[in-house]
This record gives C-alpha cells, sequence and structure tokens, in this order.
C-alpha cells in the first residue's frame, strides 16, 4: 500500500473487511493426547511383551510375533486417528457472507462463499450420527461438520440460524 492510500486509510478509519458475526472452527475429537498415546502404547507393549515370553516359555515361540503385531497394529490404528484429526473446517460470517474452508489432513484447502440473505442451514429434528448438516442457498448445497456428533450438530445449526435471522431481519445493520 503506498503511502497516500495509508493515510487516507488513517485519515478516515476506513476497514476493508467486514466486521465478523460468528466464527467456528470445526475439528475432530482426538482420542488421547500426546502423553496418554505414550502411556498406552507402554502398557499395551509391556503387557504384550509379558505375555509374549510367557507362551515362548511354553513352547508356543510363534505367538510371541503375533503379539508383537497386535502392538504394531494399535499404533497404526492410532497414527492415523491422529493424521485424520489434522482435518478442520472453518466457518466465518460476515455482513453479507458466509465464507466456509475446509481443510484436508494432507493440507490441501477448499473455500465456498455463500451470500447470507437467501442462505439457510438445515439439519433434521433431532439429528441422528447420519443426519448432514447443509447449507443451501440459490441451488449451491454444502455439507458441514460431517464428523461432529448429532448434540455439536444441532448447536451449530441453531447458532447458525440465529445469526442469519439476525442478518436476514437487518440487512444492514448500523
Amino acid at each position: 500500500m503506498n503511502r497516500d492510500a495509508q493515510t487516507l486509510t488513517d485519515e478516515f478509519d476506513l476497514d476493508p473487511s467486514p466486521p465478523i458475526r460468528f466464527d467456528a472452527v470445526l475439528q475432530l475429537h482426538t482420542s488421547l493426547g500426546p502423553q496418554g498415546f505414550l502411556l498406552l502404547m507402554a502398557v499395551v507393549g509391556v503387557i504384550s511383551f509379558s505375555a509374549g515370553v510367557a507362551f515362548i516359555m511354553v513352547g508356543a515361540w510363534p505367538v510371541f510375533g503375533f503379539l508383537g503385531l497386535d502392538v504394531v497394529l494399535v499404533y497404526v490404528a492410532f497414527k492415523f486417528n491422529y493424521r485424520d484429526a489434522r482435518r478442520y473446517e472453518t466457518v466465518r460470517l460476515t455482513d453479507n457472507k458466509l465464507i466456509v474452508e475446509r481443510v484436508s489432513p494432507t493440507g490441501r484447502r477448499q473455500k465456498w462463499s455463500f451470500q447470507t440473505y437467501w442462505l439457510k442451514a438445515d439439519l433434521e429434528d433431532p439429528p441422528t450420527p447420519e443426519s448432514a448438516l447443509m447449507l443451501r442457498s440459490h441451488g449451491k448445497v454444502l455439507e458441514i461438520g460431517s464428523f461432529l456428533a448429532p448434540h455439536e450438530k444441532q448447536d451449530l445449526a441453531s447458532a447458525l440460524r440465529h445469526e442469519l435471522g439476525k442478518l436476514q431481519r437487518d440487512p444492514l445493520p448500523q
């Protein structure tokens, strides 16, 4: 920005970005934190190793390998869970648009924008685990929060409906 434009912005207190009315980050819940994961893996490892030694002592040595495989499978399952937990969605509502940004576990970003006046947030009542929270406007449909629990979807839908209702009743807030 050049100096004259900066002076003009400062002088008249022009803010190019509209105020944010609603801002939410939707994330998956992880099963355990890092310390809990290390503790779990230590306990599973010790139990499997102890049981494996007992099987070796009675002559069933191939069982030891299968118990080691169990530890590896538990480790891999949790690592996949943690990888999937890096996925999140942001929902940001301003006076004239709702912006949804989805970030995949690999960091790939997708963005959608909806005009707020015609936007509807649909969720069946009462929600079930299979219920989808859908944003609908002018033929565009987007599911958000597919990984949320039913009560979380309900809370999100209620908050969005409330904020959208305020904007739709008074499209030009003072």
